[in-house]
C-alpha cells in the first residue's frame, strides 16, 4: 500500500457514493427502522491532488446524517443539487433526501417517488443525471423502467419491453441513451427519444440458470462517445466480459477471476471501472477482498486473469461479532486519484486505500 485509512461504522453498509466537494455518503442496510445515512469528510490526504507526507488527521469525520425507516440498498446523489435518492425493500418506491445546509447537520427526507404497481416488486436500481433537469432513472424489472423528474416527481419516460426479467443495474450513457442489465446478463439499450424501442445489445454465453450478473459502464475522456466505452459485466461465477456497444456480435474480451465461493452472495456483486486509470477495473462481493485487474492485455480466450492487486484488509476484521468472516459489500474508485479506492464490509468497516503500481508498469 501507498496509504491506508480505516473507519468503523455503527452498522454494515452496502454502498458508497461520492458527493460534490469530495464528500462521501454511506448508508446502512439493516432491517431496523434506524438505518443511518451519513455524509463523511474524507481524511485530508484524500482532499489534496498530490500525495502528502504525514498528516495529523487520518480519520473520516461525520459532517451530517439522518435515519431511514427502511434498508438502503441503493443511493445516488443528484448532480448539481443538494438532493440524493435512495431505494430499498420492501418495494420499488424511491426516497428523496435533502442534504443539510452549512448551518445544519441533518439529512432529512423530503418526498417519496411512488411507482405504479410497486407493491410486491423488488427494490429499484437507480441512476441520476442533471443534463436537462434533475432526473432519476429507476426500475426493478425490465418492464418497469422509467425516468422521473426528481423535484416535481413527474414521469418523463417509460421504457417499452416485452420481458419482465429482474434488473441488476442501469445507467445513463448520455442524456438520451440508457443501458439496462438484467440479472441473467442480458444487456438492453434504450433511447428516450423513441419510447417504444428497446434493443437487446447482447446476451452472455450459455450459463447455469442460477448465474447472476452485474455491470459497470465507464465514462471516457472528453469528446469520446459514451457508447465507445466498453461495458464490463461480472457473474456470480467470476466470469468477466467486456462489450463494445457499437459492435455487439462478439465480446471485446472474456476472462475468469479467481473467486473463492462462486455464486454464494450474488446481492453484493460489484464491478467498477477506474475513472482515472485507463483499462483498470475492480471486483468484489465474493469474500473479504477487492481484486484490481488491468484489462488491456485481455483477449477472448476466457482464461484466468491475474489480479494486479488484492486488498485483504477487511478479511482480517473481527466479523462484526457474528463469527462469520467479513464480506466486502461494495467498493468504489476515487474520482481523481487513479489508484485510490474505498471499500466497505459487513462488519461495518470502511477502508480507503491507495495501491502501489507494480514494478515494470511504472
Amino acid at each position: 500500500y501507498r496509504d491506508l485509512h480505516t473507519f468503523e461504522l455503527q452498522a454494515p453498509t452496502r454502498l458508497i457514493e461520492w458527493a460534490c466537494g469530495n464528500r462521501v455518503c454511506v448508508a446502512g442496510y439493516g432491517q431496523s427502522d434506524m438505518n443511518e445515512i451519513l455524509q463523511l469528510i474524507p481524511p485530508p490526504t484524500l482532499l489534496t491532488k498530490e500525495t502528502q507526507g504525514l498528516c495529523p488527521e487520518r480519520d473520516f469525520k461525520v459532517e451530517c446524517g439522518g435515519f431511514s425507516e427502511r434498508p438502503v440498498y441503493s443511493l445516488k446523489y443528484v448532480p448539481n443539487t443538494s438532493l440524493l435518492v435512495t431505494s430499498g425493500p420492501p418495494d420499488s418506491s424511491l426516497q428523496v433526501w435533502q442534504v443539510s445546509a452549512e448551518d445544519s447537520d441533518v439529512i432529512k427526507s423530503v418526498s417519496t417517488i411512488a411507482t405504479e404497481n410497486g407493491t410486491g416488486q423488488s427494490w429499484a436500481k437507480i441512476a441520476t443525471i442533471s443534463a436537462r433537469a434533475p432526473w432519476v432513472l429507476h426500475g426493478s424489472r425490465l418492464d418497469r423502467v422509467q425516468i422521473t423528474e426528481v423535484e416535481s416527481r413527474k414521469n418523463v419516460y417509460t421504457a417499452a419491453s416485452r420481458g419482465s426479467e429482474e434488473l441488476s443495474g442501469l445507467a445513463f450513457l448520455d442524456c438520451n441513451s440508457l443501458l439496462l442489465c438484467c440479472s441473467t446478463g442480458r444487456l438492453c439499450l434504450a433511447d428516450i427519444r423513441q419510447p417504444q424501442s428497446l434493443m437487446e445489445a447482447m446476451s452472455v454465453p450459455s450459463v447455469p440458470c442460477s448465474e447472476h450478473w452485474c455491470m459497470s459502464t465507464r465514462h471516457g475522456a472528453q469528446g469520446l462517445e459514451p457508447s465507445s466505452q466498453p461495458v464490463a459485466c461480472l457473474s456470480s461465477r467470476g466470469l468477466l466480459t467486456l462489450t463494445d456497444l457499437r459492435k455487439t456480435s462478439e465480446f471485446l474480451a472474456l476472462a475468469k477471476a479467481r473467486v473463492p465461493s462462486p455464486g454464494s452472495v450474488a446481492e453484493f456483486l460489484c464491478v467498477s471501472w477506474a475513472p482515472a486509470l485507463e483499462g483498470y477495473l475492480a471486483i468484489s462481493g465474493f469474500d473479504g477482498t477487492v481484486h484490481v485487474y488491468d484489462t488491456q492485455s485481455w483477449d477472448s480466450s476466457g482464461r484466468e486473469a491475474e489480479a494486479v492487486f488484492i486488498h485483504k484488509g477487511h478479511a482480517f476484521g473481527g466479523g462484526g461479532g457474528s463469527g462469520d468472516p467479513p464480506l466486502v459489500t461494495v467498493h468504489t474508485w476515487h474520482l481523481q486519484k487513479p489508484r485510490t479506492l474505498l471499500s466497505a464490509a459487513s462488519d461495518g468497516s470502511l477502508h480507503v486505500w491507495d495501491w502501489v503500481q507494480p514494478c515494470g508498469k511504472c
